[in-house]
C-alpha cells in the first residue's frame, strides 16, 4: 500500500464523509504551533462572510493562530520544488460549520517566501501576504510590515496529549477550508489523518494581530497545542 493509500483508507475520525473525485495536491504541515483564543460573537461576525455560518463550542467562538512550515506541497502527478513548496507559514483561522461540513475561515495568511506567497495566492486564491518569519524548534517570529502584524513566541515542547478532549478535536480536526472570492463562495476538502497533538508550555509570547475590531494581542491564548506535523492530501475547489 502506497502512502497516499494508507492516508487516504484512515478515515474514521472524520466528521463528514470522504469528498468525491480525485485529489489534486499533496501537502505537508509540520512544527505546528496552535494558539486558540475565544473572542465575542458579535466581533468575529464581522470578520467572516454573512452566508458563511460560524461555528461554536457550547456557545463560545474561537479564532487561532495557526504558525506552521508548509512542506512538500506539490500537485498530484509532479514533484516537489524546495524554493517554491517550503517555507514557514502563519494562518489566523475562525470556525465554520456548513450544512455540517465543519470547516475553517481564514482571516490572514502570511508566507515566509515572497515567491511562495505569491504562487499559492494565484493557484488558490487564498489571500496570502508575504511576512518576514524566523523559527527554530522552540522559537516562531514573524513581522508583517504591511499590516503591523507581530508574533514572538518561545515555548517548550512537552508529552503528548493521550486523551484528547472535545475541544481539543473540535479545534483541530477541519476537513475543509472557506473562501470568498468576489461575489462567490468556494469550499476546499482535503483529509489527513488525525492530528498528533502534543502539550505545548509557551514561556514567552508577544502577539499583536488586529482583525477589525478583534485584537489578539490583549490577553492570552485559552488553550494551546503543538504538533510534529500532518501530511495532507487536497481536492479541487468547488463553488458552493
Amino acid at each position: 500500500m502506497s502512502e497516499i493509500d494508507d492516508i487516504l483508507k484512515d478515515s474514521a475520525h472524520r466528521p463528514f464523509e470522504m469528498p468525491h473525485g480525485n485529489w489534486i495536491y499533496y501537502q505537508e504541515w509540520n512544527h505546528a504551533l496552535f494558539l486558540h483564543w475565544k473572542v465575542p460573537a458579535d466581533l468575529l461576525r464581522s470578520c467572516v462572510p454573512s452566508n458563511l455560518s460560524i461555528d461554536t463550542f457550547d456557545g463560545d467562538t474561537y479564532v487561532s493562530l495557526v504558525a506552521f512550515t508548509m512542506e512538500k506541497i506539490r500537485p498530484k502527478y509532479l514533484p516537489h520544488l524546495g524554493i517554491v513548496s517550503n517555507f514557514d507559514e502563519i494562518k489566523v483561522r475562525t470556525y465554520i460549520d456548513n450544512d455540517g461540513k465543519k470547516g475553517v475561515y481564514f482571516l490572514n495568511i502570511e508566507a515566509g517566501k515572497r515567491i511562495s506567497a505569491f504562487i499559492a495566492k494565484a493557484i488558490s486564491g487564498l489571500p496570502y501576504e508575504k511576512a518576514k518569519i524566523k523559527r527554530t524548534n522552540h522559537l516562531y517570529v514573524s513581522e508583517n510590515i504591511k499590516k503591523e502584524f507581530k508574533l514572538n513566541a518561545v515555548f517548550e515542547i512537552n508529552d503528548k496529549i493521550a486523551q484528547k478532549t472535545e475541544l481539543d478535536k473540535w479545534l483541530t480536526e477541519r476537513y475543509c477550508l472557506y473562501l470568498d472570492s468576489g461575489n462567490e463562495l468556494y469550499r476546499y476538502d482535503i483529509h489527513h489523518k488525525e492530528w498528533e497533538l502534543k502539550n505545548v508550555h509557551v514561556q514567552r509570547l508577544n502577539v499583536n494581530y488586529k482583525l477589525k475590531n478583534i485584537v489578539l494581542s490583549e490577553e492570552k491564548p485559552y488553550l494551546t497545542h503543538y504538533s510534529e506535523g500532518i501530511k495532507v492530501i487536497a481536492w479541487k475547489r468547488q463553488k458552493i
